[in-house]
């Protein structure tokens, strides 16, 4: 295991990828990832627990491939808040914790009798980190939100698409990714704080304002120019327009659904793939400086289409390639994954082993450190799986008051 943040405990709310996905990111560098559920509901505090993918004809409420996906290396304990002694033993478990994070919509873990003020008076230096689709304040923060509502609200949506077409969304939650990866740099700064000063805090979390941040261009351009994202010939998410670009675009290649990536940066790429093409439209004098091209954008890409139809994706990216212009040949997830040896010699892909599903591979992180890197090789927990370990081994329970405790309802 990785020891860069093996001296942190997490106790951890979280759930889908907003959050579950930023305690991922904490549990593959070391930090303990005590991830609480609700018994009665059978953990479905998640939605994504227990359902699909599938790795084969199993089904179940510790099998579900997203669930695996977003919670390795987290220890899992079930725990009914409802009951008196289940809110006692939480009470034992934030005082020996570093961080309490959750991702639940704004005052309900408050509603619970665990907000800030609590919390605190349980831990003085405890981290605690909400992430909420509007934050604890404003006139939206009662509204519950998913990625493509985030992404739509913070106008993200608006910017996608293709001319005269309606706004586009990505076909996933892109928020919900990004979300967790602002929300694990949220912890991680707020534990920096805490080291220099021994002060813990309340990081309140907005996804829809992480998502707006995102959008800074295109605001500055309104701001500035006044000049709206949906005109005509905009938006053109093909297209580059800062810097401005051209040909900059995905192209249909020889084959069955196949395409090719070309980005030219300025004229030097220009020239560069002129002679790579080697046709009449790319010797037209008219297309040999940036503002010619982008005058007859459709035009340009009309003819780009036309030699890129006539070869295999990776064949037209590796002549530009060779001739120095950015391209690559569209990859389809399954070459992506299974057949790049980029990949395989990243380690993207590791496998852990799972108590229910057996082994599979999850995601990894796209990042390596030298000094301490990440470690991911334990799956997601089953319910309650760890139990025993924390309310034994860190709260000092006995085995027969376990048992007591399952019997009675509280785990």
């Amino acid at each position: 295991m990785s020891s860069a943040l093996a001296h942190i405990r997490v106790c951890d709310f979280t759930g889908q990828l907003a959050g579950a996905g930023a305690t991922k990111l904490l549990a593959a560098f070391g930090a303990q990832v005590i991830r609480i559920e609700d018994p009665v509901r059978q953990g479905r505090w998640d939605i994504l627990r227990g359902t699909a993918p599938f790795v084969d004809e199993r089904r179940g409420i510790d099998l579900g491939g997203a669930f695996n996906n977003h919670n390795t290396e987290k220890l899992g304990i079930t725990l009914n808040l409802r009951e008196p002694r289940g809110r006692e033993l939480l009470e034992r478990l934030v005082r020996i914790s570093d961080v309490v994070a959750e991702n639940f919509a704004a005052g309900v873990l408050e509603r619970l009798g665990f907000g800030y003020e609590r919390l605190r008076e349980l831990r003085p230096d405890v981290v605690y980190v909400s992430n909420s689709g509007f934050g604890a304040t404003g006139p939206y923060r009662s509204f519950k939100t998913w990625g493509p509502i985030v992404q739509a609200i913070s106008g993200l949506t608006f910017t996608s698409g293709l001319p005269d077409h309606e706004p586009a969304g990505w076909g996933f939650s892109y928020m919900d990714h990004t979300g967790g990866s602002y929300m694990a740099m949220a912890i991680l700064m707020a534990l920096y704080h805490r080291a220099r000063t021994g002060e813990g805090q309340w990081v309140d979390m907005a996804c829809t304002e992480a998502g707006a941040t995102l959008n800074g261009p295109a605001m500055l351009d309104w701001t500035v120019n006044h000049r709206p994202t949906r005109r005509p010939g905009s938006p053109h998410s093909n297209r580059n327009e800062w810097p401005a670009m051209a040909p900059h675009g995905i192209y249909q290649a020889r084959g069955d659904d196949a395409w090719v990536a070309i980005a030219c940066r300025d004229d030097a790429d220009w020239q560069a793939l002129a002679r790579a093409v080697d046709r009449p439209f790319a010797r037209a004098a008219r297309f040999a400086e940036l503002a010619g091209r982008l005058a007859a954008q459709d035009e340009l890409d009309l003819e780009i289409a036309g030699w890129t139809r006539e070869r295999a994706a990776s064949a037209a990216a590796r002549a530009l390639l060779e001739a120095g212009v950015p391209a690559a040949a569209v990859a389809r997830p399954e070459e992506r994954i299974e057949h790049d040896p980029s990949t395989s010699a990243w380690g993207l892909w590791p496998e852990v082993e799972h108590g229910a599903i057996g082994r599979v591979r999850v995601d990894g992180l796209p990042v390596h450190l030298s000094r301490t890197d990440w470690s991911i090789a334990r799956g997601a927990p089953c319910l309650g799986e760890h139990n025993a370990h924390v309310f034994g081994d860190l709260l000092g329970l006995t085995p027969g008051e376990i048992d007591a405790l399952r019997a009675d309802g509280v785990i």
